[in-house]
Protein backbone atom coordinates (compact mmCIF):
# COMPACT_ATOMS: atom_id res chain seq x y z
CA UNK A 1 0.00 0.00 0.00
CA UNK A 2 1.06 3.71 -1.00
CA UNK A 3 1.53 6.17 1.75
CA UNK A 4 3.37 8.39 3.19
CA UNK A 5 6.85 7.60 4.03
CA UNK A 6 9.15 9.87 6.36
CA UNK A 7 12.62 10.14 6.69
CA UNK A 8 13.78 11.92 10.24
CA UNK A 9 17.43 12.58 9.27
CA UNK A 10 16.60 14.44 6.44
CA UNK A 11 13.93 16.85 8.98
CA UNK A 12 15.17 19.66 9.21
CA UNK A 13 11.80 20.86 11.82
CA UNK A 14 10.98 23.54 9.27
CA UNK A 15 7.30 22.77 9.34
CA UNK A 16 6.37 23.04 5.85
CA UNK A 17 4.26 19.81 5.75
CA UNK A 18 2.08 21.28 8.89
CA UNK A 19 1.46 24.45 7.23
CA UNK A 20 0.51 22.91 3.67
CA UNK A 21 -1.97 20.46 5.57
CA UNK A 22 -3.44 23.14 7.64
CA UNK A 23 -3.58 25.20 4.35
CA UNK A 24 -5.30 22.28 2.12
CA UNK A 25 -7.85 21.30 5.04
CA UNK A 26 -8.16 24.05 7.65
CA UNK A 27 -6.29 21.84 10.49
CA UNK A 28 -2.83 20.54 10.00
CA UNK A 29 -3.53 16.49 10.65
CA UNK A 30 0.73 16.31 10.48
CA UNK A 31 3.23 17.61 13.52
CA UNK A 32 6.54 17.80 13.40
CA UNK A 33 8.00 16.61 17.13
CA UNK A 34 11.59 17.57 18.68
CA UNK A 35 13.48 15.78 20.71
CA UNK A 36 17.55 16.12 21.62
CA UNK A 37 18.11 18.25 17.77
CA UNK A 38 16.42 15.59 16.05
CA UNK A 39 12.76 16.50 14.21
CA UNK A 40 10.14 13.66 13.13
CA UNK A 41 6.94 14.44 11.39
CA UNK A 42 3.79 12.06 12.78
CA UNK A 43 0.75 11.36 10.80
CA UNK A 44 -1.51 8.83 10.43
CA UNK A 45 0.21 5.85 9.16
CA UNK A 46 -2.97 4.32 7.27
CA UNK A 47 -1.93 1.33 8.81
CA UNK A 48 -1.83 -2.03 7.22
CA UNK A 49 -4.35 -3.50 10.08
CA UNK A 50 -5.48 -0.14 10.85
CA UNK A 51 -6.94 -0.95 14.34
CA UNK A 52 -9.22 1.94 14.70
CA UNK A 53 -10.99 0.42 11.72
CA UNK A 54 -11.51 -2.85 13.16
CA UNK A 55 -12.49 -0.50 16.71
CA UNK A 56 -15.06 2.00 15.22
CA UNK A 57 -18.20 0.51 16.19
CA UNK A 58 -20.21 1.92 13.15
CA UNK A 59 -18.09 1.50 10.37
CA UNK A 60 -16.92 5.22 9.89
CA UNK A 61 -13.71 4.08 9.20
CA UNK A 62 -12.76 2.69 5.86
CA UNK A 63 -10.27 2.29 3.03
CA UNK A 64 -10.61 4.50 0.12
CA UNK A 65 -9.78 2.41 -3.39
CA UNK A 66 -5.71 3.66 -2.68
CA UNK A 67 -5.76 1.55 0.44
CA UNK A 68 -5.82 5.30 2.68
CA UNK A 69 -8.36 4.99 5.42
CA UNK A 70 -11.01 7.63 5.76
CA UNK A 71 -13.71 8.93 7.72
CA UNK A 72 -17.42 8.73 6.96
CA UNK A 73 -18.26 11.65 9.00
CA UNK A 74 -21.73 10.82 8.56
CA UNK A 75 -21.63 7.77 10.21
CA UNK A 76 -19.10 8.65 13.26
CA UNK A 77 -20.86 9.06 16.30
CA UNK A 78 -17.67 10.84 18.37
CA UNK A 79 -17.50 7.48 20.34
CA UNK A 80 -13.60 8.14 20.15
CA UNK A 81 -12.94 3.78 19.95
CA UNK A 82 -10.63 4.79 17.11
CA UNK A 83 -8.32 7.20 19.37
CA UNK A 84 -7.91 4.31 22.03
CA UNK A 85 -6.99 1.80 19.40
CA UNK A 86 -4.55 3.80 17.29
CA UNK A 87 -1.14 2.96 19.10
CA UNK A 88 0.14 6.61 18.04
CA UNK A 89 -2.79 8.53 18.93
CA UNK A 90 -4.18 10.11 15.83
CA UNK A 91 -7.58 10.69 15.67
CA UNK A 92 -8.62 13.82 17.12
CA UNK A 93 -12.49 14.94 17.83
CA UNK A 94 -13.52 17.89 15.91
CA UNK A 95 -17.00 18.71 17.62
CA UNK A 96 -18.77 15.57 17.59
CA UNK A 97 -17.02 13.92 14.82
CA UNK A 98 -13.71 12.36 14.21
CA UNK A 99 -10.99 13.59 11.65
CA UNK A 100 -7.51 12.49 10.62
CA UNK A 101 -5.13 12.81 7.80
CA UNK A 102 -6.69 11.19 4.35
CA UNK A 103 -3.92 11.48 2.14
CA UNK A 104 -5.64 14.40 0.58
CA UNK A 105 -7.88 12.19 -1.96
CA UNK A 106 -8.38 15.10 -4.42
CA UNK A 107 -5.09 15.90 -4.83
CA UNK A 108 -4.76 11.99 -5.61
CA UNK A 109 -7.91 12.14 -8.37
CA UNK A 110 -5.71 14.34 -9.85
CA UNK A 111 -2.07 11.95 -10.16
CA UNK A 112 -1.02 15.12 -6.94
CA UNK A 113 0.95 13.93 -4.24
CA UNK A 114 -0.42 14.93 -0.52
CA UNK A 115 0.33 18.15 0.06
CA UNK A 116 2.66 17.64 2.47
CA UNK A 117 5.03 15.54 0.54
CA UNK A 118 4.49 17.83 -2.31
CA UNK A 119 5.37 20.58 0.36
CA UNK A 120 8.60 18.99 2.34
CA UNK A 121 11.60 20.86 0.84
CA UNK A 122 14.55 18.04 1.74
CA UNK A 123 12.30 15.17 0.55
CA UNK A 124 11.75 13.92 4.13
CA UNK A 125 8.33 12.71 3.27
CA UNK A 126 8.01 10.26 0.43
CA UNK A 127 4.91 9.19 -0.79
CA UNK A 128 5.76 5.60 -2.15
CA UNK A 129 5.67 2.18 -1.38
CA UNK A 130 7.72 0.76 1.38
CA UNK A 131 9.16 -1.93 -0.32
CA UNK A 132 10.92 0.97 -2.59
CA UNK A 133 11.17 3.42 0.44
CA UNK A 134 13.17 0.19 2.06
CA UNK A 135 14.91 -0.32 -1.33
CA UNK A 136 16.10 3.29 -1.51
CA UNK A 137 16.88 3.18 2.08
CA UNK A 138 19.43 0.34 1.25
CA UNK A 139 21.45 1.86 -1.44
CA UNK A 140 21.81 5.15 0.37
CA UNK A 141 23.34 3.46 3.32
CA UNK A 142 25.71 1.33 0.63
CA UNK A 143 27.31 4.22 -0.94
CA UNK A 144 27.76 5.94 2.43
CA UNK A 145 30.01 3.15 2.80
CA UNK A 146 31.45 3.08 -0.08
CA UNK A 147 32.63 6.76 -0.09
CA UNK A 148 34.02 6.31 3.68
CA UNK A 149 35.85 3.36 2.41
CA UNK A 150 36.95 5.24 -0.56
CA UNK A 151 38.52 7.91 1.51
CA UNK A 152 39.58 5.64 3.64
CA UNK A 153 41.97 4.08 1.14
CA UNK A 154 45.57 5.35 0.43
CA UNK A 155 45.83 6.51 -2.69
CA UNK A 156 49.26 4.77 -4.93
Amino acid sequence: MTGILIDPGKCIACRACEVACEREHGRSFITVFEFEGSAFPLNCRHCEKAPCIEACPTGALFRDKDGAVIVDIKKCIGCDMCLLACPFGIPEMAGKIMVKCDLCPERRAKGKLPLCVQTCPTGALTYEEPNGFSVRRRKSYAERIALRRAHDVPQL
